[in-house]
């Protein structure tokens, strides 16, 4: 099977300052961590939840397609994405 995206959900984690996202092979749920500081180039440490959840959605195509080049069935079902991973 290969990874898909069809729910668009996403939230903010503000302890994690990432944004989670879930993406499925077959019928094993695959999760997925954006981290902040990829999705919002600031001088802050921590940036706002709408700021992170607008960014995302902004750039949605680019990180599933960042997402399915990291994924791997053999390497588990929990993944952060980093700024040089949306490259």
């Amino acid at each position: 099977m290969s990874l898909t995206f069809p729910n668009t959900s996403r939230s903010f984690d503000e302890i994690r300052n990432v944004v989670r996202f879930t993406g499925y092979d077959g019928m094993f749920e695959v999760k997925f961590f954006v981290d902040a500081t990829a999705l919002v180039k600031t001088a802050a440490s921590k940036v706002s939840e709408a700021d992170c959840l607008r960014a995302f959605d902004a750039a949605r195509a680019r990180i599933q397609v960042a997402a399915t080049r990291l994924y791997s069935p053999k390497r588990g079902t929990i993944y952060t994405l980093s700024a040089a991973d949306l490259v």
